[in-house]
């Protein structure tokens, strides 16, 4: 993955936490299977996929109380979630 800064995690480790934390809740877990269409086996299969880690941080920013809460839950920012999420998307595939 890209990493900008060298003293900062790159952008998987932010997306990895950050689906842990949104598996970790079985009603966000379903929400979030359901908006991003992903079976949880695809999901599983696919988690180094930089497109389906940028998914998984997009469903965060979509809904701004569960986007604060990751934030504050791993430890990190907002604006470095959203970040993340950029930087995956533009990560080669």
């Amino acid at each position: 993955m890209v990493r900008t800064d060298p003293n900062q995690p790159d952008a998987a480790t932010i997306a990895l936490d950050a689906l842990a934390w949104t598996l970790n809740e079985p009603l966000r877990a379903e929400r979030l299977i359901g908006v991003t269409g992903l079976a949880p086996d695809d999901l599983r299969a696919r988690l180094r996929d930089p497109a389906v880690l940028a998914a998984c941080l997009a469903f965060l920013e979509a809904h701004e109380p569960d986007l604060l809460a990751c934030a504050a839950a791993t430890g990190t920012t907002p604006a470095a979630l959203v970040a993340a999420r950029a930087r995956l998307e533009e990560a080669p595939r």
